[in-house]
């Protein structure tokens, strides 16, 4: 009796397991866009049975996420390949912004950066000319930044023996960059960004920029996304094309903080609550990458008047594992 008890309760310890898998959200490269008193999620991947592009989930409290209230069908799509947007492939990394009324939605498709609009939050985005930002030659991973004078950098990457980091002033109204201020934001430098557990060229990107104080922070990925030891460091520079000063507490985020593997490659936001926060994905476990899991992590900043500049820090014991609402 009391082994059919023991495998009884096995049994249903893995159907809760499975139901949790089930219930968990699979955005990778995710970002997280506040409107009102709600939270958008986005990313690379996403839901079940989705056409190529982008769907969109929402939440009030970062821990239970569904469809848009005004969703008809059983997945809302930001952006859908072939509806008048670049791409036929490869649909990643993306980022939702505001200026003035226009929403914008900048992604990766075809090895390409590319920028779309749209009148509403929810889209649908889509380009008058379909083409991508910059196609002299590849590059991935945009991120749009707006500083305080109104002018817009866009920092993405670039290959060369390997993926590394660029900035340019960009026309929002053209979309394009401005060539000549193409620059490289640094090489790779620090032993973490280059560890033996999956071989591979130099790769940094995902690529996120906020601006304290008059400081500029570059938050971005390093590894390769299959290498468990892909994880999240900062530089700060004083100009949004650096010199970009490494910071000895990198990485923020990895698996030895915040314990799964694969952990990178997201976005900062700030919640309703005043709180930071990181949005990130992880392996799917420890001895498989995909589908990548999401995560958000609350994030500590504090101020270091010896260098006059914010040290970051995730609060790793809070963080939350969303999860698609059961209807």
């Amino acid at each position: 009796m009391k082994f059919i008890l023991s495998w009884a309760l096995i049994i249903l310890v893995v159907v809760r397991i499975s139901a949790q898998e089930k219930k968990e959200l699979f955005f990778a490269d995710p970002t997280i866009y506040v409107d009102g008193d709600t939270y958008y999620l986005t990313g690379t991947g996403g839901q079940k049975d989705q056409p190529l592009g982008f769907s969109i989930l929402e939440s009030k409290d970062l821990k239970t996420w569904s469809q848009p209230a005004s969703t008809s069908g059983s997945v809302h799509m930001l952006l859908t390949k072939g509806d008048h947007v670049y791409g036929e492939r490869g649909f990643w990394a993306p980022q939702l912004f505001r200026n003035n009324d226009t929403y914008f939605f900048t992604y990766t498709a075809n090895e390409q950066t590319v920028l779309a609009k749209s009148n509403s939050l929810l889209g649908p985005y889509r380009q008058k000319k379909v083409a991508p930002i910059d196609g002299s030659e590849k590059n991935i991973d945009s991120f749009i930044f707006k500083d305080d004078n109104g002018k817009f950098y866009l920092y993405h990457v670039r290959f060369n023996n390997g993926n590394f980091l660029w900035v340019a002033e960009f026309d929002l109204k053209k979309g394009k960059i401005k060539p000549e201020t193409l620059t490289k934001c640094f090489n790779q430098t620090e032993e973490w960004e280059a560890t033996p557990n999956f071989e591979s060229a130099p790769i940094m990107e995902g690529p996120t920029v906020i601006k304290l104080k008059n400081k500029y922070y570059l938050f971005y990925s390093a590894n390769h996304f299959k290498n468990i030891d892909y994880a999240v460091g900062y530089a700060i520079a004083d100009s949004p094309y650096g010199p970009w000063i490494k910071q000895e507490n990198s990485p923020i985020i990895h698996r030895s903080i915040v314990g799964e593997n694969g952990s990178g490659h997201g976005d900062f936001f700030e919640g309703l609550n005043g709180q930071l926060y990181y949005v990130y994905h992880v392996h799917f476990g420890q001895d498989q990458v995909s589908p990548r899991r999401t995560r958000i992590v609350p994030v500590a900043k504090e101020w270091d008047a010896a260098n006059n500049v914010y040290k970051f820090k995730v609060k790793e014991d809070k963080v939350i594992v969303p999860i698609m609402e059961q209807k």
